[in-house]
């Protein structure tokens, strides 16, 4: 063979490794997440993983208190007897979820999820604890084709981010909750002049309480006094007290962060103006909250409750009360019981349901399982509409002066649910 023939078979043996190199780039690149959201094909493991942003840390971490404790106890259960039965691989695999704190940020919330998603490859989002968890979590799943089941978000401000095809959610709306709180309004009407000052954080959840809250008033004959959107992290209330105090507002109405509101409510009694009742949703759930205000101040404040001791239902997957939750909450952890533990609780009876149902780990037939549920769960019973989510009950509760702990939160309205028995009589006007 000639010098020119070797070179032209040298060519030709470069650019065969070439053009085989550039394909196998090519093959790896698609493995991972492409643009139309695909993610890679699932590791082999022995195990389902599920993945649970939370917000362990930061302005809404009263939410977050109780995971993993809630999470983990309830997959013991789940695992005694092996796990879930996948029928592809024909055996049982044990189901373990990582919890990673988004820090109450909904951008690391995102970013914790699509970690979760591209990194650690899991089977199932779970997700809860209002719009700054939940909608940019459902965004990512929604991104990367992942199944997601969420709890603990009003669902007019988790629609905003729909149509979903990947995420479904359980919780109240606000029309429910505008409702319960007029209907605590109206039990003491008579005695006020109906003019109501709004509170209402610059954010999803204060936008739709608002709105939900204008539109239930208008037909009862009730004003209402807003002064504009609070930006979060507002120091100062001076303007919005003036505007009330002028406008003789004498119910108080709001839905914002903890840590605003009490910034708000200790200025309302340092400059003299206390209306004769509050009702105020997000701000003051848990009684770490509550006890953060400081002195009397909590007396009197009332807040939607949408779980409780008292809520007749039951756990489908340890037959245990809500009662009986509290309880071992309180014997592990010495504290009072929270909302979010049965919401939690719910979650895993609802993963864990699907999981059994579906006996694969193929992201569609999970999707499809979710679909179908129908299961009666520690928050009462889930069945998911054709906009992806299902209704939980709301009632109306009083924080008061407590027997057993500082303060008590009392079910003092549930006209709406009288299945979830009163504690309590509504205490009118608070506390002066």
């Amino acid at each position: 063979m000639g010098i020119k023939a070797k070179m032209v078979v040298l060519l030709g043996l470069v650019l065969s490794c070439l053009l085989l190199l550039w394909g196998c780039g090519t093959q790896n690149k698609g493995s991972g997440a492409s643009n139309s959201g695909q993610t890679s094909a699932r590791p082999e493991r022995d195990y389902i993983l599920i993945g649970r942003p939370n917000p362990t840390t930061g302005p809404i971490a009263g939410f977050g208190e109780g995971s993993p404790w809630v999470e983990e106890r309830l997959l013991e259960e789940v695992n005694k007897d092996g796990g879930i039965y996948i029928q592809e691989l024909g055996k049982k695999l044990p189901v373990k979820i990582k919890v990673v704190d988004t820090e109450s940020d909904p951008t690391k919330a995102a970013e914790v999820a699509t970690k979760l998603i591209l990194e650690d490859k899991v089977d199932l989002m779970l997700v809860m604890h209002t719009p700054a968890t939940v909608n940019p979590v459902s965004a990512i799943a929604e991104r990367y084709q992942v199944p997601c089941i969420a709890l603990d978000a009003p669902v007019e401000a988790w629609l905003t981010g729909g149509p979903y095809q990947w995420s479904y959610l359980a919780f109240w709306t606000t029309d429910a909750v505008a409702d319960v709180f007029v209907g605590m309004w109206d039990e003491i009407a008579g005695d006020t002049n109906k003019i109501i000052g709004g509170l209402w954080a610059n954010d999803a959840d204060g936008k739709t309480f608002s709105e939900s809250v204008a539109k239930k008033i208008s037909a009862k004959g009730y004003k209402m006094v807003d002064p504009g959107k609070i930006p979060a992290n507002t120091k100062d209330f001076t303007a919005s007290i003036n505007k009330f105090r002028q406008e003789n507002v004498e119910i108080l109405a709001g839905n914002m962060v903890a840590p605003d509101f009490a910034t708000a409510w200790r200025q309302f009694h340092q400059q003299g103006f206390i209306p004769k009742m509050a009702t105020i949703g997000r701000a003051i759930l848990f009684p770490t909250d509550v006890a953060a205000l400081g002195g009397d101040l909590p007396m009197g404040l009332t807040t939607e409750v949408w779980w409780s001791p008292y809520h007749p239902f039951k756990s489908s997957i340890t037959g245990e009360t809500a009662q009986e939750l509290c309880d071992a909450w309180t014997q592990a952890t010495g504290k009072q019981w929270t909302a979010p533990l049965g919401f939690k609780h719910a979650g895993i009876e609802i993963a864990v349901d699907v999981l059994k149902r579906a006996q694969s780990l193929d992201k569609n037939k999970i999707r499809e399982a979710i679909a179908q549920t129908k299961l009666d769960t520690m928050v009462g019973p889930i069945k998911y509409n054709e906009k992806h989510y299902a209704e939980t009950p709301v009632v109306g509760g009083q924080w008061v002066k407590g027997e057993k702990w500082p303060w008590e939160l009392k079910i003092v309205y549930n006209k709406e649910h009288p299945e979830i028995p009163k504690t309590g009589e509504l205490l009118f006007p608070i506390n002066k």
